[in-house]
This record gives C-alpha cells, sequence and structure tokens, in this order.
C-alpha cells in the first residue's frame, strides 16, 4: 500500500529533533503504562493468595472502575486534541482555559458517578455477579474505592494538560510512587504484617485510597511549583469563563466519550462471552491476555505521543510537515506492531512455563497466544493512526463511527454468534472478538491517505 504525497515533498520526516522527541516520549509514556498495569496485577496476585471471594470482588468492582477510566481518558484525550494544537502555536492561555472547562467536567461527572456507587452500590455490582457472597465483600470495597474516582479523574485531566505541551516524565514517576505505596500498603494491611490490623479486601482499598491521594497531591504540587509551561494556576486563566472555548471543547469531547465509553461497555461483554465456555477456555484466555496487556502498553503509549505530537505540528500550520510527520509515524507503528507480535509469538513457550495449567488449557493458551501475535499487528497500526493521528488532528467523528459500527454491528452479533450459535473452537471465538484490531485497518488506512483529518480547531 501506498500513501500520497504531493510533488517535492518528503516522505518521512528527517528532522531528527522529530525521532528524538517521538521515542522520548514512547519510552516514558510506555514505561508509566506498564507500571500502572503492574498496579493492578500485584493488587490481583495479593488479593488471590488472601481469598477467592476477595479476588472476585475486586475483580468485579474494577469493571466499575474501568467504566470511571472510559470518562477520564475521554476528558483527557478532548483535551489534548485542543490543547496541543493551541501549544502548537505558542499560545498557553487558551491551554490553561481549556484545562479549566476539562476540570469542571471531571468534577460534575465524579460527583455523578460517585452518588451511583454510594446510593446504589449492590443493584451496580450485581450487574456484574449474581452471587451475594461476592456483592457483599464488593460492596465493603466500594466504599472505599468509589472516593478515588474523583481524585483519579482530576489527576488524569492535570496530567493530559501537561501532556499536551509534551510533559510526560511527572507521569511516570506518579506511577513509579503509587505502585510502591500500593503494593506496600496492600501487602500490610490485606495480611496483617508489622502489627497491623489483618483487613483483607478492606486493606487493598486502603491502599489504594492512599495511592490515588498521593498521584493528585504530587501532580498537583508539580504544577504549582515546578512547571514552567502551562503555568496553570497563573493569571486566573484556568478559571476563566469562555463560552466559545467550551463549545469546542464539548464538540470534539462528545464523539470521543461516545467512542470510549461504547467500547468500554462491549468489553465485559466480551469477557462474559468467554466466561460461559469452558473452565480451560477461561484460564487459556487470561493467561493469554496478560501477556498481550503488557506488549499493549506501547501501542497505547504511541497512541497518546502521536495525538500530542500531530496537534502540536497543526498548530504550528505547516501542512507539508504534518503530512511526513504523519506518515513517518504510521511506518514506525506498522514496525512496532511486527515486532511486537514476534516477540509475543517467539516468547510463548517460556511464558506458559510458568503456569501451572491443565495439559488442554496450555495447549489453547498456545493457540490463543499465535492469535493475539497476529491481532497485534493489526492493532498497532490501526490504534495510534486512528486514535492518536487521525482523532489527535482533530476529526474525532471518524474513530466515533468506525468504533460504534465495528463493535456493536460486527464485532459483538458475531462473537454472540461464534461462541452460542455456531459453537466455534475457543481460538476462534477469541479471533472473532479481536477481529476489529485487524479490520479496521483499511478505513483507517483509507481515511489516513486523504489528509481530510488535519483540521485546524484553535480560534485567533
Amino acid at each position: 500500500m501506498t500513501m500520497t504525497k504531493t510533488k517535492g515533498e518528503p516522505f518521512f520526516t528527517k528532522d531528527p529533533s522529530f525521532y528524538k522527541t517521538l521515542f522520548g516520549m514512547l519510552v516514558v509514556v510506555a514505561l508509566q503504562n506498564l507500571v500502572a498495569y503492574s498496579v493492578n496485577m500485584a493488587d490481583n496476585i495479593m488479593l488471590g493468595s488472601y481469598s477467592q471471594d476477595s479476588l472476585s470482588a475486586a475483580s468485579t468492582v474494577n469493571q466499575v472502575f474501568f467504566m470511571v477510566q472510559q470518562f477520564a481518558l475521554s476528558i483527557g484525550n478532548a483535551l489534548v486534541v485542543l490543547a496541543a494544537q493551541y501549544w502548537g502555536q505558542g499560545r498557553p492561555e487558551p491551554v490553561r482555559t481549556l484545562t479549566g472547562i476539562a476540570l469542571k467536567l471531571g468534577i460534575i461527572i465524579s460527583v455523578v458517578l460517585v452518588a451511583v456507587c454510594a446510593i446504589f452500590p449492590r443493584p451496580l455490582l450485581y450487574l456484574f455477579t449474581d452471587s451475594p457472597q461476592i456483592v457483599e465483600e464488593g460492596v465493603r470495597y466500594l466504599s472505599l474505592i468509589q472516593w478515588t474516582f474523583a481524585l483519579f479523574i482530576l489527576s488524569n485531566v492535570l496530567m493530559a494538560a501537561l501532556r499536551s505541551v509534551g510533559t510526560v516524565n511527572i507521569s511516570f514517576y506518579i506511577s513509579v510512587v503509587s505502585l510502591i505505596v500500593n503494593v506496600a500498603i496492600n501487602y500490610t494491611l490485606i495480611f496483617g504484617k508489622f502489627g497491623f490490623p489483618e483487613m483483607g479486601i478492606l486493606g487493598a482499598a486502603v491502599g489504594t485510597l492512599t495511592a490515588r491521594v498521593l498521584e493528585f497531591l504530587i501532580v498537583l504540587i508539580y504544577i504549582l511549583k515546578f512547571d514552567k509551561k502551562t503555568q496553570l494556576f497563573t493569571g486566573g486563566g484556568l478559571w476563566k469563563r469562555d463560552p466559545a472555548l467550551r463549545q469546542d471543547y464539548t464538540r470534539v469531547y462528545i464523539p470521543i466519550m461516545c467512542s470510549q465509553v461504547l467500547w468500554g461497555i462491549s468489553v465485559p461483554m466480551q469477557t462474559a462471552i468467554l466466561g460461559h465456555l469452558s473452565a480451560d477456555a477461561i484460564a487459556a484466555n487470561s493467561v493469554a491476555t496478560t501477556f498481550y496487556q503488557y506488549l499493549k502498553v506501547v501501542v497505547i503509549a504511541m497512541s497518546s505521543v502521536s495525538a500530542v505530537m500531530i496537534g502540536n505540528a497543526i498548530g504550528r500550520g505547516d501542512r507539508k510537515r504534518i503530512k511526513s510527520d504523519a506518515r513517518s509515524m504510521a511506518v514506525i507503528d506498522v514496525a512496532i506492531g511486527l515486532a511486537l507480535g514476534i516477540a509475543l509469538f517467539l516468547l510463548r513457550g517460556p511464558l506458559l512455563s510458568m503456569y501451572s495449567l491443565t495439559e488442554a488449557a496450555t495447549s489453547m493458551a498456545m493457540n490463543l497466544i499465535l492469535v493475539m501475535s497476529v491481532v497485534m499487528v493489526g492493532m498497532s497500526y490501526q490504534m495510534p493512526v486512528s486514535f492518536g493521528i487521525i482523532q489527535g488532528g482533530g476529526d474525532t467523528d471518524f474513530t466515533m463511527k468506525m468504533n460504534l459500527i465495528s463493535t456493536w454491528c460486527i464485532v459483538m452479533p458475531l462473537s454472540f454468534l461464534a461462541a452460542f450459535w455456531w459453537k466455534l473452537p475457543v481460538e476462534a471465538v477469541v479471533l472473532v472478538i479481536q477481529s476489529d484490531q485487524i479490520f479496521k485497518g483499511l478505513p483507517t488506512f483509507l481515511r489516513f491517505r486523504k489528509y481530510q483529518w488535519m483540521k485546524k480547531l484553535t480560534k485567533e
């Protein structure tokens, strides 16, 4: 496949500073995502060794938190789309105002989410499980975890503001602190170590709450004392009323939010499909997905970095440079996907040797990792290009429409048919569930090569 370019225009960007910035940000954001994912893994391991009911309850509550994440990501991603363009123009004042708009929205959504969790905890958890014992344990966990939702959303908004101006190191440091604090408190309070009471699942909740408080305080202190770019709390711009900017933000936010939330709803449904298959299938998918998710952090990082860099480039207004930057990143995406897919395939044996699975589950996991290796290549292209370059370039409607059609009109119906009507092998069901990561590559490529996604969203 070839990508169109005008005569005299370089296919790739030749500026070394572009690649230095790209890979510098990519490494830091990928490490941040890896550490953040490790926090959840550590929670699961410790609760799993303490009590199966505790692990199940925490996993159930995490389904609620997963939806909170989708709202947090949509607020932050919408902020990056607009703020990165203003920063590319060298205009920090609109960045501050937009951050204030995003923070206000974050506060409103946080209040609604916490209120729902506080007033309807049991009905909420019964959406994800029919076990009264797990629900009661989950209610205890949710009673503390619900207060982390607001902190998580607001911290993510502030970090999105910093990311839009190219400041990413602080996010990595925050994730490391969060991991250390969370693991230390969890170990101490779940099992009752060092003279502290044995609190079980409530100990895990205390650890998570403490980590979220620290995350918020660290990013707040950094912005107040050390941030020289955005200077969010300087001159009152953060809380400035600007109806035009608010309207622009709303127009960008709504399609991003719809895309994130509708996709977020589909994930537990896909998990439920596999959960109704055999015990070996559940175990094999759990193991294969763990390895896949660890490598996926690189792809998610590339999406975040692409959005920032394309937004900055559009703000600067050099269309030729925007095109060559985008083409360079798209080719790098394919190279990253091939590297990750090959790595996942080659490491499948050593990785599976760490688990005690039945022979049937081990064989199934080997096959699933082969499927995931292929899926990884497709995802590594379509996700950074659609969510990073196209959405980051200002075309938010395309990603919403593509994900709505692919998830709810194609993948979900076919997944149900594959699992319960056609009764296909587990490997085929997983391939159907993950198939959108491959076939979305074609519409993404066609949209990308037209360059209609380059939209200047700033106002003079």
